[in-house]
């Protein structure tokens, strides 16, 4: 297969997300979610489950939070693990980065 054959298979994504560093570095991704834009201070986490929680967590106000773990949305969500029960009297993480999310088809 040549190279023009082979880049006519593969269809042609525009990215839909930036994310604009302080520093002027500019990231394309695929946004997934409310449409909008957010600023806020990027910070990590390092857990493999319990997205709920750190999504809804106070601490995490006016943050985008990116998570260490590669492949986050594989093990699901449960309700018993919301922080908080009224997001729009609490402030709340921001934004969400992800390498690599698990959507429902």
């Amino acid at each position: 297969m040549t190279t023009s054959e082979n880049a006519s298979a593969w269809p042609d994504h525009k990215p839909t997300a930036l994310l604009v560093l302080a520093d002027g570095t500019v990231l394309e991704g695929f946004g997934l979610g409310a449409e909008g834009h957010a600023v806020g201070e990027v910070c990590f986490n390092t857990a493999m489950t319990g997205y709920e929680e750190i999504l809804t967590d106070p601490s995490y106000a006016g943050q985008l939070i990116t998570f260490t773990f590669p492949h986050i949305g594989n093990v699901g969500t449960n309700d018993e693990d919301i922080e908080t029960v009224n997001m729009a009297a609490t402030p709340g993480a921001r934004g969400v980065i992800l390498r690599s999310a698990i959507t429902d088809p």
